[in-house]
């Protein structure tokens, strides 16, 4: 892949539809500016059946039941529209979360060894969700671990009801 054509393969804006959230915790606010900010600085994303990028994305959650990637070009005209169900997410957003919060009581005032074991079952979870992001996409979006990784961290902030 030419530098040129790196430059369109990847997301310039990203958009998360979270009209449904009351409020973030500052813990969760901070998150995802770091996956935007890292996100937006490296990625690669490339629907399968859409123009050459950039792209400019909104992620949202439909119904309840769809995770639903609406891609745009730079100038916002629509492209392509991926939907992934949602429950192949409920699950292991639900753990993840369930691990932060022990892993963010620990470190006021657990043992370094404890604090670490949270820390990579939290990495493991992580992980985890974003193959799974990867693996519904394929065929439809090709995207890289770092932007799986970045990407999950984003659909669990759309979880986030406040």
């Amino acid at each position: 892949m030419t530098e040129n054509s790196a430059n369109l393969s990847k997301i310039v804006y990203i958009q998360l539809d979270d009209r449904l959230v009351v409020r973030r915790s500052p813990e969760i606010e901070h998150e995802m500016a770091v996956a935007i900010f890292d996100l937006l600085e490296d990625n690669l994303f490339e629907p399968v059946d859409a123009a050459p990028g950039p792209y400019r994305v909104k992620l949202a959650i439909r119904d309840g039941r769809s995770l639903v990637f609406e891609v745009c070009d730079d100038d916002e005209a629509p492209l392509v529209e991926v939907i992934v169900p949602l429950n192949l997410f409920r699950r292991i957003v639900k753990d993840y979360f369930t691990v932060c919060e022990s892993y963010f009581d620990a470190i006021k005032t657990a043992t370094a060894s404890r604090i670490e074991a949270l820390d990579m079952g939290r990495r493991g979870l992580h992980n985890e969700g974003a193959e799974l992001l990867r693996d519904n996409l394929d065929g439809r979006i090709t995207i890289d671990d770092e932007t799986a990784r970045r990407l999950f961290t984003l659909i669990c902030v759309l979880h986030v009801r406040g």
